[in-house]
């Protein structure tokens, strides 16, 4: 989830010990993400999900942070087909056989934020919109293998673009990943395009978010009315996947994960986080 732009500001550079809390909250984000992933059906409604979120806030005791941040006013964002993102719970609003909804779940875990999100599919999705969340996905993977104490935040731009391009899919400009940890948001910016080699040199204790957001068309948003959903410009499609990263010594581990070794969790019916 990114909102607005962040103020230049020294890094946060986190400790081994405030990593280790950060992977605690990435743990159960993980967690909450896939049993909402898994309650996706046709006929469920966004507040639904949104309900299920906070049953499980209430049950192990954190802290949904989109809820009243700046304003917001629900616990989770859920984008469905043209919205790209921060798109708004709501009673009215059914999924329908064939959508692509992504749900984009932040929690709050001992003072820690861990931020992560996915794209699935409500029943049976076409060719290319199945195609288009599997590009996204891949984008994600590619941007994460590039992460060292030796990159630069350029090559994860680069990897994104270079991937979802050739695809015939767009990256969209308007909104970015950041830095997370006891704030929701930090610097730095995390640009889903690029160029390698350019950029701020990242660094070992470095927490942000890769959360890429590619269009099945042009990579133009606009805001509606509300303030907060962003939809694509031509009303095409979009698909996110976002994980709450760590630079370490020799590379990077991923938070928002459910086992100790930062590997790629499959999500039940969604595809493979």
């Amino acid at each position: 989830m990114i909102i607005g732009r962040l103020k230049p500001s020294r890094l946060n550079l986190k400790s081994k010990a405030e990593i280790a809390a950060m992977r605690h909250a990435g743990t159960l984000a993980s967690q909450c993400l896939h049993e909402l992933l898994a309650a996706v059906k046709p006929g469920v409604t966004t507040q639904d999900l949104d309900d299920l979120q906070m049953a499980f806030a209430r049950k192990h005791n954190v802290i949904p942070a989109p809820l009243g941040y700046k304003g917001y006013p629900k616990s989770i964002c859920t984008s469905i087909n043209e919205v790209i993102c921060h798109g708004i719970p709501s009673a009215k609003e059914v999924l329908r056989q064939g959508d692509i909804i992504c749900v984009d779940v932040t929690l709050i875990v001992d003072g820690f934020h861990a931020d992560n999100a996915a794209t699935i599919g409500v029943g049976e999705v076409d060719p290319i919109g199945q195609r288009l969340m599997e590009v996204t996905l891949e984008s994600l993977r590619r941007a994460i293998e590039t992460v060292s104490p030796t990159a630069r935040l350029g090559d994860i731009g680069h990897a994104i673009q270079s991937c979802v391009e050739p695809e015939g899919f767009s990256v969209v400009r308007d909104f970015v990943g950041h830095g997370v940890g006891k704030a929701f948001h930090e610097p730095p910016h995390v640009q889903h395009f690029g160029q390698s080699g350019m950029g701020q040199r990242l660094r070992e204790g470095m927490t942000f978010t890769i959360e890429p957001m590619i269009n099945e068309g042009t990579w133009r948003a606009k805001v509606l009315e509300d303030g907060w959903t962003a939809v694509t410009t031509d009303g095409m499609r979009s698909a996110q996947y976002e994980h709450t990263i760590a630079v370490t010594g020799n590379g990077v581990s991923i938070l928002t994960v459910q086992n100790d070794e930062g590997a790629w969790e499959p999500p039940g019916r969604c595809l493979d986080l």
